[in-house]
C-alpha cells in the first residue's frame, strides 16, 4: 500500500461545508468539517481504486502550497 501526503482546504458555503482537494481538483461536502474532510478522503481513494494511471497522472497537480496574504482594499 503506498501512501500519499494531500492538502484538504475545507470552507463554509450556508449550512454546509465544502471540502477540495486541490492536487486532484476532486471536491466533497459534509454537515461539519470533520464529516466534509472524511467525505473528500473517500472520495480522493475511490478515485484512486477507479481511475487509470493516465488519468491519475493528467489530474494530479503535484507539489500544492496553501499560503495567507495581506491585502489592502477600501
Amino acid at each position: 500500500m503506498h501512501y500519499k501526503q494531500l492538502t484538504a482546504i475545507i470552507h463554509k458555503e450556508d449550512d454546509i461545508y465544502v471540502s477540495l482537494c486541490p492536487e486532484l481538483d476532486i471536491a466533497s461536502q459534509g454537515s461539519n468539517i470533520e464529516e466534509a474532510k472524511d467525505n473528500l478522503k473517500e472520495a480522493v481513494e475511490l478515485f484512486f481504486e477507479c481511475a487509470s494511471k493516465e488519468e491519475i497522472n493528467q489530474r494530479y497537480y503535484g507539489e500544492t502550497y496553501i499560503s495567507s496574504m495581506e491585502i489592502a482594499f477600501g
